[in-house]
């Protein structure tokens, strides 16, 4: 039997009102207007108020910074099925995802505005001007530590120690390692070693500062273990063809490594995927105030 007119249409203006309802909560939520923790408190209290009926997955995303991958890596950390609402938790999910979102939003000590300091890694293939965005940084964002990595490869010209990189000798390299004094490292083209020093990002998360590591793709994965709530940004040449000219046009590399660059970096580019931005570097100025923009709370 179908239903009267009326009702069907009084079921669907009730249904267009709830998702209305459910998008100006995540709007607050995104705005910074509300806490996702107080949501999930109103939504515990009240089977019948909007907030019960909006899904974890939806709660999550609305956090800033928080994109699908990360959002679908912390459902499965937590433990809580994607079609989950907040208002249908078992008390055991309600309270692991309570505390993560009172963790979040909690500020990091040494920070008196109360903000977040945050680790964001910025990685992309290679001649796509990460080094370039980073230095934008380091120039113009002061408030923005840039971490300086040490390498086992000569320094090109231009470059200079303890600010470009920390260059190193490989017995050195041996002994940071040995001495687990890297927050990462690996090598990188089947040559060189690299690695993020840890003592002075741990500092300045203490006081409250943000960092920024430039740093290769499996550096970025061995940051993510490290750090789960780091910010994994992937840095996008316009065109596979401009990322070609730039590789060719520095001219720091004989034909051979440049194969074996444009090689390592069609392998680089698929795995976009496991980021949780996309910043393409057209103009070098507008990608760093990108970058920077994902620290802002």
């Amino acid at each position: 039997m179908k239903p009267p007119e009326v009702d069907r249409l009084a079921g669907s203006r009730a249904a267009v009102a709830a998702r209305r309802a459910r998008a100006e909560v995540k709007k607050q939520v995104s705005r910074g207007e509300r806490s996702a923790s107080e949501v999930l408190s109103t939504a515990s209290r009240d089977a019948t108020v909007p907030e019960a009926s909006l899904r974890v997955t939806e709660l999550i995303g609305s956090i800033p910074w928080l994109g699908p991958t990360r959002t679908a890596r912390i459902m499965q950390d937590l433990r809580i099925s994607p079609s989950k609402r907040l208002g249908g938790l078992g008390v055991h999910q309600y309270q692991r995802l309570h505390e993560f979102l009172v963790r979040r939003q909690a500020p990091r000590a040494g920070d008196g505005t109360g903000h977040r300091s945050r680790l964001v890694v910025l990685a992309g293939p290679t001649a796509v001007g990460k080094g370039t965005v980073a230095g934008y940084i380091r120039d113009h964002h002061p408030e923005v530590l840039l971490s300086v990595s040490a390498t086992t490869r000569p320094p090109r010209a231009g470059e200079t120690d303890g600010i470009t990189y920390y260059f190193v000798d490989d017995a050195e390299f041996d002994r940071m390692v040995a001495a687990d004094e890297f927050l990462e490292w690996a090598t990188v083209h089947n040559a060189y070693r690299y690695g993020t020093p840890r003592g002075p990002i741990e500092r300045a998360l203490s006081d409250g500062r943000s960092v920024l590591l430039e740093i290769d793709l499996q550096g970025a994965r061995q940051v993510r273990e490290a750090f789960p709530e780091a910010e994994l940004v992937f840095l996008l040449p316009p065109t596979w063809e401009e990322l070609v000219r730039r590789l060719v046009g520095r001219g720091t590399e004989d034909e051979q490594e440049r194969e074996r660059r444009l090689q390592t970096a069609r392998t680089e580019l698929a795995a976009q995927e496991e980021f949780d931005h996309t910043v393409v570097n057209t103009d070098v100025e507008i990608a760093a105030r990108e970058v920077v923009g994902l620290m802002a709370v």
